[in-house]
């Protein structure tokens, strides 16, 4: 095995986040454009560690491997749409298993694959959180038909609600509250599970079994400085690819280098 196999692990969830919020729409508009993309960063990262160029690039790459979640393919409710949600034929799954059929045609890449579990049911964005509590006290006014309901006798009884013009008000910002909420505004409680797992095996595989001497990380977080200490301990070098986010400054330490696989467009200044 030549001493500059390099190996680059990639995870999918955040390379495609970083890319889409990053990088025009010509990036990542298809399967096919992601597939080129995330052969420019392997291609980029190979050239930069070893200073070697041409079409036969790939014989320094030992392997690219590609870290994501098979789509949730589970039936809910949705609870503002009132519908039933079959998360298998989403565009989301439908385009990301489209993705998946175009990674595995990849040379030397390899596709690892866990999954999508269901945690908990619909929950409601945080950005609305704070406002819908606020709903709670704007609702005070309501207080008088709860007693009268429960000295009522008739169930055709009628009921009167008697409030001042700035309760009324506070009803209705209630009322326009909830009436104003879209399907988009709640979620399902999905959680990827099984993805730094594989991620942490694959890079402690690779150094003990010494398949490269460079490993190449794309990836965000902090989870994974204890396999990324093991592999330094071992002599690999380890590179951070954070695609421009920026790292706490004592990711430093477990790291050999930042570098980037990707040219981050220059963004212009607004004009005054």
């Amino acid at each position: 095995m030549s001493t500059a196999q390099i190996a680059i692990l990639i995870d999918g969830g955040y390379f495609l986040k970083r890319i889409r919020k990053e990088l025009p729409a010509s990036y990542s508009s298809t399967p096919e454009q992601i597939a080129k993309t995330v052969r420019r960063l392997c291609f980029n990262h190979v050239i930069k560690i070893t200073g070697h160029r041409g079409k036969y690039w790939q014989q320094y790459l030992y392997r690219s491997f590609f870290y994501d979640a098979e789509p949730y393919t589970g039936v809910a409710h949705h609870p503002i749409a009132n519908q039933q949600i079959e998360f298998a034929k989403s565009d989301q799954a439908i385009q990301r298993q489209a993705l998946f059929e175009q990674l595995r045609k990849e040379r030397k890449l390899a596709l690892r694959l866990g999954k999508v579990n269901r945690d908990h049911d619909w929950t409601l964005s945080p950005r609305l959180t704070k406002a819908a509590l606020k709903t709670r006290h704007l609702l005070a006014p309501l207080n008088s038909l709860s007693e009268q309901l429960q000295q009522a006798t008739d169930p055709m009884q009628t009921l009167q609600l008697q409030v001042s013009a700035e309760q009324a008000q506070q009803l209705l910002e209630a009322y326009h509250f909830w009436r104003k909420l879209e399907s988009t505004d709640v979620a399902l409680g999905l959680r990827q599970k099984g993805v730094d797992m594989r991620i942490a095996i694959d890079i402690a595989s690779i150094t003990l079994k010494k398949q490269a001497s460079t490993i190449v990380l794309v990836a965000g977080d902090s989870d994974f400085v204890p396999a990324a200490k093991l592999a330094r301990r071992e002599g690999m070098e380890f590179i951070l690819d954070p695609l421009w986010q920026k790292v706490n400054d004592d990711l430093f330490e477990h790291i050999d280098a930042l570098q980037s696989g990707l040219k981050r467009p220059v963004r212009e200044e607004p004009k005054d």
